[in-house]
């Protein structure tokens, strides 16, 4: 009458159950603060504070946002507050980003009214700087315009 062993349900299956390489994305909501390190092989979209270092794939970060650390991630998308340095691949500061830390590039876009109190600079060749699709080792740099 009654199964064995109930049916076990995707949505809540243990993270060691879960189909290893598929693509995750975490989102912080305004209401979450958390206090220590993340670190993630997946995408972040944070809306809320995070005071510790912070590295990821890929991080969308919200204006109403603070992270007080280190940024560290292959593409980011900034709009709040960060209070630390930050090295990304791909970086997009937009004009309601507030930075007061050393930024680290391989191609950048800064919105205009973004602020940066801080150093801009491409990454070390250490560290992959500049590589594009096409081999050459030429940083890119991009100001967007309103004009548009």
């Amino acid at each position: 009458m009654f199964p064995k062993k109930p049916a076990s349900h995707p949505q809540f299956q243990s993270p060691g159950n879960r189909s290893m390489g598929a693509p995750g994305f975490s989102i912080l909501g305004p209401d979450t603060t958390i206090r220590g390190d993340i670190i993630a092989e997946s995408d972040l979209h944070i809306e809320g504070s995070i005071e510790g270092d912070v590295t990821c794939a890929t991080l969308v970060q919200g204006e109403a946002s603070e992270i007080i650390g280190a940024v560290s991630a292959g593409s980011a998308r900034l709009a709040g507050r960060v209070w630390g340095t930050i090295s990304a691949g791909e970086l997009v500061i937009l004009k309601s980003a507030r930075i007061a830390g050393d930024v680290y590039y391989d191609a950048l876009t800064i919105e205009p009214g973004a602020q940066v109190d801080g150093r801009i600079s491409v990454r070390a060749a250490s560290q992959g700087a500049g590589s594009k699709a096409d081999g050459s080792s030429e940083p890119l740099l991009l100001v967007a315009s309103s004009a548009l």
